[in-house]
């Protein structure tokens, strides 16, 4: 299931569990997808604790406590890792990370805590969710199979890496946009981990922001960029990258597109990747700024230039998806509205197909289609995209869902 998708899923279980409607969530995946990052970030959402109980370093008495005498009977020292409304807060999410390392006599310890929310006299807060994660058998990790028992107490998800929810992700989080180029342009290195072979490093959503951190602090310093993104992302893939970047030398000024100036859009498809991802993160840059609409309408005038209109398509989506609706009301977008509505797509083959005709490097993967399906229901005259006079309702547009994810 699709990051963004789960995200709903995990947003939900947390609202739900003060209604005792909460059942636990069991993410499964291979290593670096971000089963851990989505749990951390929806605490963030909440400004709520994160308990991180790590089965696999614990024996099974530490999650019952410690028996100590109180006159004629015995009581259980409950231990402070377990959630405490005072301690911790009404509300958080206790995370049973790497699940599947622990030992089947460990993980049966955690049978009443997962179902019936205790243990003895133990109960977990109302308000908090009980989330766990691990890996499966075939990745190559320390795993034991799921004892039955424990795996009827879970809901369960597998979660796999997309390239939509990455590149939205990576706007938001401020990853480098030649990163998020080059993935545009090779969507299948996002992630590519062949258990069989077991390398020691590889490309995954996780060692991709190794790899941003990597341009930050070695992009002045080409001797050791190269080396250094291959020990993030693996020998290929940093092969892959070095070049990418090293091509980018003969990118157009960026900054003249963003003033109006007149800019010749680079033919080849890796430069046309790199400069359309360069372009989103400046229009996420200038909201803020007095002259956004001058700045977004500009970008919006160089997304008809591509040799590929589909590359002015995911241009044009992604800045939709990241400064919102804002562009509906800018008179350039009209203009290219016009240019790409014969491509809009009618239909769920053309959905399918859209792109494939003329461009193999995985922009035919992209789905805009909500964007140019609203393209498609307006006429092309597009006077109905330009502001409404005050008596004409407001545009109604395709609602997005924004997407975490590392």
């Amino acid at each position: 299931m699709r990051p963004a998708q789960l995200i709903a899923i995990m947003e939900r279980e947390f609202l739900s569990t003060e209604k005792g409607h909460h059942t636990p969530i069991m993410l499964w995946g291979p290593p670096g997808v971000g089963k851990s990052q989505m749990v951390s970030e929806t605490a963030e959402r909440h400004h709520s604790p994160v308990i991180d109980i790590r089965l696999s370093q614990m024996e099974p008495s530490d999650l019952r406590g410690i028996p100590f005498r109180t006159g004629e009977t015995v009581t259980w020292a409950v231990p402070s890792i377990l959630p405490d409304v005072k301690r911790h807060g009404p509300k958080g999410i206790l995370f049973l990370d790497e699940i599947t390392s622990a030992p089947p006599s460990v993980s049966a310890a955690a049978y009443q805590l997962i179902l019936d929310r205790r243990l003895g006299n133990y109960e977990v807060p109302a308000g908090w969710v009980i989330f766990a994660a691990g890996n499966r058998q075939g990745d190559r990790g320390v795993t034991y199979t799921m004892p039955a028992p424990l795996a009827n107490r879970f809901s369960h998800f597998e979660v796999e890496a997309n390239l939509e929810d990455w590149v939205q992700w990576a706007y938001q989080n401020g990853i480098d946009d030649r990163l998020i180029g080059f993935l545009r342009f090779r969507p299948e290195l996002l992630f590519e981990f062949d258990p069989a072979r077991n390398p020691a490093a590889f490309p995954t959503p996780r060692s991709l922001e190794f790899a941003h951190r990597a341009l930050q602090k070695f992009g002045d310093m080409p001797d050791l960029l190269g080396p250094t993104l291959s020990a993030c992302v693996g020998q290929a893939a940093g092969i892959e990258l070095v070049a990418y970047l090293d091509n980018l030398a003969r990118m157009p000024d960026l900054d003249a597109i963003v003033e109006g100036r007149s800019v010749e859009a680079p033919k080849d498809v890796d430069l046309q990747y790199a400069v359309a991802a360069a372009l989103v993160t400046r229009a996420i840059r200038s909201a803020d700024q007095p002259d956004v609409r001058t700045k977004l309408g500009n970008i919006l005038d160089f997304a008809g230039r591509f040799p590929l209109r589909e590359m002015g398509v995911m241009l044009v989506s992604d800045m939709h998806r990241n400064v919102g609706q804002q562009l509906f009301a800018l008179p350039q977008f009209a203009q290219w509205a016009n240019q790409v509505a014969d491509i809009a797509p009618n239909s769920d083959e053309d959905r399918q197909t859209f792109g494939c005709s003329n461009l193999s490097c995985g922009l035919h993967q992209a789905p805009h289609w909500s964007l140019l399906a609203y393209v498609a229901e307006h006429p092309l005259s597009r006077s109905t995209l330009l502001p409404p006079p005050p008596s004409q309702p407001q545009l109604r547009t395709t609602p997005h869902r924004k997407a975490r994810y590392s």
